[in-house]
């Protein structure tokens, strides 16, 4: 599994600054990561042009790439990208109260007119399944994406979001393998939130650590494996505990190696 390469999230270090960021990412055993390119954080959008660039040589230095980019599907956005080299840029479809094929329909009318800016600059488009008023399943994930070149519009699939809906994870990697460019780890379970008092019960997602939860990353490792997955896996670092991420991130990337 020499092609596996390992990334992580760093939407929780809004605060940290880029060789603070990239020495703890480094030491915590990650090939490199997937970049909120967002306001707020260490590079935001409308500054990406000069910047990105900028950060990646800044996390070059260290070994590190950006294998991705959490980001709107903006063109100055894939510009960026592509002078910094990074290949995707990540997003989610939402579901309106109009349902689950308006939502197909009105995001395959925005890949269609973004498919230019992908040949363009050479970058894709990575959808990720979410739980709740999402694209959630993996069913639901294949229905959007089949019709493209999974170089321009590609599948990226958490192990969490799957878990919370249910899937096994086998089915539901094979369900977008042809299109699958990255895999999430991340690990999740349904928690109660009132009591049996309560007129009706009322659940909410509790994310967790690897070994925790309804997703198995030891199943999910070995059907990669079995289909010679060789792309990134990207631990999200999304905690329900966000004072122990430090914590976390580090044992779950080494329990993520093991599997591996």
């Amino acid at each position: 599994m020499s092609g596996v390469q390992f990334s992580v999230f760093t939407k929780p270090w809004k605060d940290t600054s880029t060789s603070e960021l990239a020495k703890f990412v480094k030491k915590s055993g990650f090939d490199g990561i997937e970049f909120p390119l967002r306001p707020g954080y260490q590079v935001e959008p409308k500054h990406a042009d000069k910047e990105l660039p900028v950060l990646v040589k800044q996390l070059n230095d260290y070994g590190l790439k950006i294998f991705s980019v959490a980001s709107s599907l903006d063109e100055r956005v894939f510009a960026a990208c592509a002078e910094a080299g990074i290949p995707i840029i990540r997003t989610m479809i939402a579901v309106k109260d109009d349902g689950f094929i308006p939502a197909v329909r009105r995001a395959q009318q925005e890949f269609d007119e973004k498919i230019a800016w992908c040949e363009k600059y050479g970058i894709t488009i990575g959808v990720q399944n979410h739980n709740g008023r999402f694209i959630s399943n993996s069913s639901g994930l294949l229905y959007l994406l089949e019709k493209y070149d999974p170089k321009h519009v590609t599948a990226i699939w958490d192990a969490a979001h799957n878990a919370l809906e249910g899937e096994e994870p086998e089915i539901g990697l094979s369900a977008v393998w042809s299109h699958l460019a990255m895999v999430n780890f991340k690990n999740a379970y349904q928690r109660r939130t009132n009591g049996p008092e309560s007129e009706e019960a009322r659940w909410e997602p509790y994310f967790t650590t690897g070994r925790q939860g309804y997703a198995s990353w030891r199943r999910i490792a070995g059907y990669l494996k079995s289909r010679d997955y060789q792309g990134v896996v990207c631990l999200t670092a999304e905690y329900s505990d966000e004072h122990n991420v430090n914590k976390y991130i580090k044992e779950d990337i080494e329990y993520a190696r093991s599997l591996f």
